[in-house]
């Protein structure tokens, strides 16, 4: 019996990714609206790759305590208390995360944060480079799974099941009109 691979951590610092991808940028004006585009898009890709998935958002500048809302078994949004930054919430828990021995990528393209990853032993990725990724995932999806129909390899007719005398009172009740 085959084991089955460990899902890998993704860590993803929300309002940086949002500021990267062009159809995210449009939302700006409307972070709520962004931040719901983001979470749907990953929760799709996360779900199709089998990766444990974590978006956080930075709620550095508000009275509010830390929040996490669980989307799913496999996918959580974390919104950062006060006087907590994503990248802080980020690199604690990827290096949490590496000690326990899971496999841990962190989408960010701020360039201290990427340092600080990868000196705790996570891999990094860029979030236009993690778009590109994800892009890929959704065009190979398409060409996969939803752009073929499926065929029965042959007909399955019931004359093909009955015999030649019970055929023929058939066709002649056919005939009859």
């Amino acid at each position: 019996m085959m084991k089955k691979k460990p899902r890998e951590y993704y860590i993803i610092d929300g309002y940086n990714v949002i500021n990267s991808w062009p159809e995210l940028m449009k939302l700006r004006n409307n972070l709520a609206e962004a931040r719901d585009t983001l979470i749907r898009l990953l929760s799709e890709y996360g779900a199709y790759e089998r990766y444990e998935m974590i978006v956080v958002f930075d709620a550095l500048f508000t009275d509010s305590e830390e929040h996490v809302e669980k989307i799913h078994d496999h996918f959580m949004v974390v919104y950062t208390g006060k006087g907590e930054t994503a990248d802080s919430y980020i690199e604690r828990n990827a290096y949490d995360y590496v000690r326990m021995g899971k496999e841990v990528h962190v989408v960010t393209s701020d360039g201290a944060e990427q340092s600080v990853i990868l000196g705790a032993g996570a891999y990094r990725h860029p979030s236009k480079e993690f778009h590109l990724i994800m892009k890929r995932a959704k065009k190979e999806l398409r060409q996969n799974y939803l752009n073929k129909p499926v065929f029965p390899v042959s007909r399955n007719e019931v004359s093909s099941h009955l015999d030649a005398e019970t055929l023929a009172k058939l066709d002649a009740l056919r005939k009859m009109k």
